[in-house]
């Protein structure tokens, strides 16, 4: 094990279990009398826990705003909460969503104290100007198993079409105060999101147990959070009780830590891709990651075997792939060729739609690739040639 020298940034305080939503309305008046409360439109608000949840605030006298957040944030949509919200004396903003739930609700704790827009900030295609904080308060409650946003400081948002962007909001004062974990809040959601936070949990994890700037801290994480997914993604996904309950509760903790283990080394091809790819396109972050994750590991494993044999990330993809095959006998290269052929096997399993499903053709691929060397392109194990990226977008056309 190499302990060359490394740095971890802060993280949110960690609260895991079932139940632990309740424990929420205490952690809140903690922080003052006004709560703002985002989520999306149903995924917790249709469910009996949003009444239990509010009475709770009510009880401890706490007055409570609501924002509902629909589809991907966009920076007009933060700016439009922080100018509704700006002279409400806001003391602790409170996410309970999905990811993207989480990501507008950070980028509005983090403007509401100052006002300003978020596009003074936003990296690549904002004024630039240096964020100060602080922030408001920030509890995040994922309802969903895949960003891990609950434990990074980055407020993804975008502008989707021929001009669109997809950009972060980043500094450590938008690190959430609590990530509260609550299992039971994935219960209802349906299987094909299952599905893609799923492989998104999952690639995080991947990528940053073979990041260029891994270390022995974050390995350690990431190794069990994909052994948490070998253990409970698919009863997660199939929905069969009890099994289901304990791959949510295993699915939640893996989404959490692949949210800390990028936060703090970085991600990768697959990641480097998801930005051009949902900026330009319709589709999905889950299912960029899910449909791309097996022909990125083949990719990025046959450069570096042609140009750098050495490379301490071989020998991670052929550990990963005796961890989720459970053969753990067999040689390096048979490992890793069973580690891309069972990510495939996945990414069929869950029926996750090819790239050309959302209009993408290769005429779209010089775009993609042109603007694919974003940060998470930075951290990979390799640095990819057009004609590598270009091969690995085909495969999944």
């Amino acid at each position: 094990m190499q302990f060359a020298p490394f740095s971890i940034s802060r993280l949110p305080r960690i609260s895991y279990g079932s139940g632990r939503i309740n424990e929420v309305p205490a952690l809140a008046a903690a922080y003052g009398r006004t709560a703002l409360l985002v989520t999306g439109k149903q995924s917790f608000c249709a469910t009996p826990r949003w009444h239990s949840f509010t009475r709770s605030l009510d009880t401890r006298g706490m007055r409570w705003l609501h924002f509902t957040v629909t589809g991907e944030p966009s920076p007009t949509l933060v700016d439009q909460a922080v100018l509704k919200f700006r002279g409400e004396a806001v003391d602790v903003v409170i996410a309970i969503g999905g990811g993207s739930v989480l990501d507008a609700a950070k980028a509005i704790a983090g403007l509401l104290p100052n006002g300003n827009s978020v596009m003074d900030y936003l990296e690549g295609v904002g004024r630039n100007i240096p964020y100060r904080g602080p922030g408001l308060p920030f509890i995040a409650i994922p309802t969903t198993a895949g960003t891990g946003s609950e434990a990074t400081k980055n407020a993804v948002l975008s502008v989707q079409g021929r001009d669109g962007f997809k950009k972060s909001f980043r500094d450590e004062c938008l690190i959430p105060e609590y990530a509260v974990i609550d299992p039971d809040l994935l219960a209802s959601c349906p299987r094909e999101l299952i599905a893609a936070d799923g492989m998104d949990a999952f690639t995080q994890l991947l990528e940053s147990y073979v990041s260029l700037k891994a270390n022995p801290f974050t390995d350690a994480l990431a190794w069990s959070g994909m052994s948490a997914v070998k253990e409970g993604f698919f009863a997660a996904w199939e929905g069969n009780e009890p099994a289901a309950s304990h791959g949510r509760g295993a699915m939640a903790y893996a989404a959490l830590i692949s949210g800390i283990t990028l936060a703090q080394v970085g991600l990768g091809s697959v990641h480097g891709l998801a930005s051009p790819l949902g900026a330009y396109f319709p589709i999905p972050h889950g299912v960029v990651c899910g449909t791309l994750v097996s022909a990125a590991t083949e990719v990025n494993i046959k450069a570096m075997l042609e140009r750098e044999p050495d490379n301490p990330a071989l020998a991670k993809y052929a550990q990963v792939g005796r961890l989720l095959t459970s053969r753990t006998q067999i040689d390096d290269a048979t490992a890793r060729s069973s580690l891309t052929a069972l990510l495939a096997e996945w990414s069929e399993q869950l029926q996750l739609p090819r790239l050309n499903g959302y209009g993408i053709t290769p005429v779209d691929f010089q775009l993609i690739v042109a603007n694919s060397r974003g940060s998470s392109m930075q951290t990979n194990p390799i640095v990819l040639t057009d004609a590598e990226i270009n091969a690995l977008l085909m495969q999944r056309l």
